[in-house]
């Protein structure tokens, strides 16, 4: 997998999940809703880690400065 994400791009999806997560935490996106959206949180901090959003794949995004 060719990195494809930059380094905003990641500090920004890391921001949301934590602010996600937090709000998830503390009870104020609870139920269902709260689920699905700790899931994406989760696949954002993945995404992050790896510098690869499979998404941007098909459509040719690459957010990386390029060399």
């Amino acid at each position: 997998m060719k990195p494809n994400m930059g380094s905003t791009d990641r500090i920004l999806r890391t921001v949301v999940a934590v602010v996600i997560a937090f709000l998830y935490f503390t009870g104020v996106i609870p139920g269902t809703l709260g689920i699905v959206l700790l899931v994406l949180a989760i696949v954002f901090v993945a995404t992050s880690l790896m510098s690869f959003c499979p998404l941007y794949a098909p459509f040719g995004i690459n957010t990386c400065k390029k060399k």
